[in-house]
């Protein structure tokens, strides 16, 4: 889809903006006195609030030269933000995207916290994203399924600011896509090695990437990797994606971690029959790790980063690891495999040990779809925070709330950590009790982060994907992309020069 700036334009649809309490706001002023005030006597007959998504839609008005004009609620307009209007543009995109037009104009005003230029970038960036769809695999899609929309353009004043920022975020958007993609394959085509194969391309934009094969992984001692992929006819792969932007070429990088569970069964403690396709996404910390570096990369951030994912299939195969398994991790520590279904931070715990161990980061932030613990917490609103140090916890908070990715800070602790010590070896992989399973996943994880590493845990099972009815205008209702946004925002606010 091609994203215009102008200074006057015309279309198929118009989009203008109203408030809380039916406000128009001034670009739907003149429109509404063009129309003799068409609008308002709309407004008043629909009950409109001006709440955020709220929208009315009049088709063939008199007095301007578009089809359809769709009036757009952005919620309080003292307290709309950039995300206020990315969702205005979002639910615009939604509306129009298959409904035959081909182009359509969006007039975003300022708000009392977004300057106009601002706006008009946000506007943009919202339209790309709301026009994404996994359409790869639908070979007989009707033609009112299939997209008509090929143009949207930003009608405003003075556009070159916000044309020079939208070209920026356009990065944004494309390490978003590139996750959506990766968690919306199918597992069989996407396993370890063809994920690493996909991670190759991002060569192309200045990264170097290391791919590491299940012989080297054995000679490094990666003894809890490789015991989750043991079952599968697809050996494990584990990347590395290096970025390296600062000034100082050998100035520490910060190391981004991912869970890549092509797929997961559960192993040999198999999970229930119903659902599990949607364990083709357990892959969506490496895939959010992966478009972090994208969008990093194509932006060319002034740090030095490091993206670390660990890929594996867990099976139930002839061979697979068994509940009682005893393994050696990289670090040396030793793990009782209870249950082989908590697979993600046995694999995070050898990826995490090799990203210090390779690369000495100033910090480490890990991503998973960890636990279903995490969703019952926090639904499918938040991910879940865990976080050894104050500043960092901060930083990716405001991240967070910044992109509209936002986190909740959980509690971490020795009474937690205490429930994972095994009689029989260093320690077991879940604690057999019900009781704060995102917590003690958590805790399991900051044992192999090293004295003197800044490290944040992010369980985002609960945003990577999500069901339909918690869709949001800039996101499907099954890959989210979660976690591109912060990392991305994270990097620029606290990491680069």
């Amino acid at each position: 889809m091609d994203i215009r700036f102008a200074t006057s334009a015309g279309g198929d649809v118009l989009a203008v903006m109203a408030s809380e309490g039916g406000k128009l706001l001034p670009s739907a002023q003149a429109v509404d006195a063009a129309t003799g005030g068409r609008i308002t006597k709309a407004l008043d007959a629909i009950r409109f609030t001006g709440g955020p998504g709220w929208a009315i839609d009049l088709l063939a008005p008199e007095g301007v030269d578009f089809k359809r004009v769709l009036v757009i609620g952005v919620g309080k307009e003292e307290s709309a933000d950039g995300l206020a209007v990315e969702r205005w543009a979002g639910h615009a995109v939604r509306r129009t995207l298959t409904s035959g037009a081909e182009k359509l104009v969006l007039q975003p005003d300022g708000l009392p916290g977004v300057s106009k230029s601002e706006a008009g970038a946000h506007a943009a960036l919202g339209a790309r994203l709301a026009a994404y769809r996994f359409d790869s695999y639908r070979t007989k899609l009707k033609p009112e399924q299939k997209p008509s929309l090929t143009i949207v353009e930003i009608a405003m004043e003075a556009p070159a600011a916000a044309r020079a920022r939208a070209e920026k975020d356009a990065a944004i958007a494309e390490g978003v896509f590139f996750a959506r993609d990766l968690v919306s394959e199918p597992a069989n085509v996407l396993y370890p090695a063809s994920f690493a194969e996909r991670l190759r391309d991002l060569e192309t934009l200045g990264v170097d990437v290391d791919v590491l094969d299940p012989t080297t992984m054995e000679k490094l001692g990666m003894g809890a990797l490789l015991g989750v992929a043991q079952g599968s006819a697809n050996p494990a792969r584990l990347v590395t994606m290096s970025w390296n932007g600062a000034r100082a070429k050998s100035a520490q990088p910060i190391a981004l971690v991912g869970k890549g569970v092509t797929f997961d069964t559960g192993g040999i403690s198999i999970k229930p029959a119903a659902g599990m396709e949607e364990m083709k996404g357990d892959m969506g910390g490496a895939a959010a790790v992966a478009g972090a570096m994208k969008a990093i990369a194509m932006r060319k951030a002034k740090a030095n980063v490091v993206g670390v994912v660990a890929l594996v299939e867990n099976m139930p195969g002839a061979n697979a690891q068994r509940p009682g398994d005893i393994v050696t991790t990289m670090s040396g520590q030793t793990i009782e495999v209870l249950n082989t279904d908590a697979e993600g931070r046995l694999i995070l715990a050898d990826a995490i040990w090799y990203a210090q161990d390779k690369f000495n980061p100033t910090a480490v932030i890990d991503l998973a779809t960890l636990t279903g613990a995490v969703i019952v917490a926090l639904g499918h609103e938040n991910a879940g925070l865990y976080c050894n140090d104050d500043d960092l916890a901060h930083a990716i908070v405001l991240a967070g709330a910044a992109e509209g990715e936002p986190v909740w800070r959980m509690p971490l602790g020795a009474g937690y950590d205490k429930m994972i010590d095994s009689p029989n070896a260093d320690m077991k992989n879940i604690s057999g009790k019900t009781a704060g399973g995102s917590i003690v996943a958590a805790q399991f994880i900051k044992r192999f982060v090293r004295e003197g590493v800044h490290w944040a845990h992010l369980d985002i099972a609960g945003t990577a994907w999500k069901p339909a009815p918690y869709e949001d205008p800039l996101s499907p209702a099954w890959a989210t992309g979660y976690g591109v946004r912060l990392l991305n925002r994270l990097i620029a606010n606290k990491f680069e020069e």
